[in-house]
């Protein structure tokens, strides 16, 4: 699906086919949980969607920014952000359900995890 956006009236119509109910039933359902996620960011509250993941409000200070044509600096004033964090679930299910190569854990005693007897360094 590359090159292409899924939409409000794309998500109307997905809701529509598996719930079964009008298409206009559909997009004012879409419209409403779309609108109280909105109201929820508004109000600063986090957004937690189980297996998808989690919308927050991050706040912005002020800071000194610089024009790269010019060179000039100019002040940025404080602001508000939203930022996205992907579930795992999420994550695996983009990557093909590939989950990323668990860490493996050093021996104690030794700052490589390698054996110091095997060593070039110590022969």
């Amino acid at each position: 699906m590359v090159g292409k956006n899924v939409i409000r009236t794309d998500l109307a119509d997905a809701v529509c086919q598996k719930v079964g109910i009008s298409r206009a039933e559909a997009m004012d359902l879409v419209s409403q949980v779309l609108g109280e996620m909105c109201d929820a960011l508004v109000t600063g509250e986090s957004v937690k969607l189980s297996g998808f993941g989690i919308f927050h409000v991050r706040d912005k200070a002020r800071r000194v920014g610089r024009n790269p044509k010019t060179g000039v600096e100019v002040p940025i004033e404080p602001r508000q952000s939203i930022m996205f964090s992907a579930s795992p679930v999420l994550k695996a299910r983009v990557n093909g359900g590939r989950k990323k190569p668990a860490r493996t854990r050093a021996k104690r005693g030794s700052a490589s995890g390698a054996d110091a007897t095997k060593s070039p360094i110590l022969k």
